[in-house]
């Protein structure tokens, strides 16, 4: 039996990593999901002590399975994106 909370996890890609480009709102560095059937954004909240201030390019996040804020969790795993074309 398939539970919300799974479904939940599956449609924001908890444990998916994701190429965005983040911006400062609300005390926090937010992203646009790049999932269109996300039903919530990204809050990078976790790692960013690797970085010196918001970045112009994008940076690569891992989901988090934690809500905050009406957010998904995302860390930080590079300040640059491995991949060549982001989401």
């Amino acid at each position: 039996m398939t539970t919300i909370r799974d479904e939940l996890a599956i449609a924001v890609g908890v444990g998916d990593r994701f190429c965005v480009e983040v911006a400062q709102r609300e005390g926090m560095l937010v992203a646009a999901h790049p999932r269109e059937g996300s039903p919530l954004d990204i809050a990078v909240v976790e790692g960013i002590d690797q970085l010196e201030a918001v970045p112009a390019t994008p940076v690569e996040v891992e989901i988090e399975p934690r809500i905050v804020e009406d957010y998904v969790v995302g860390r930080l795993v590079a300040a640059a994106c491995s991949t060549a074309d982001p989401p």
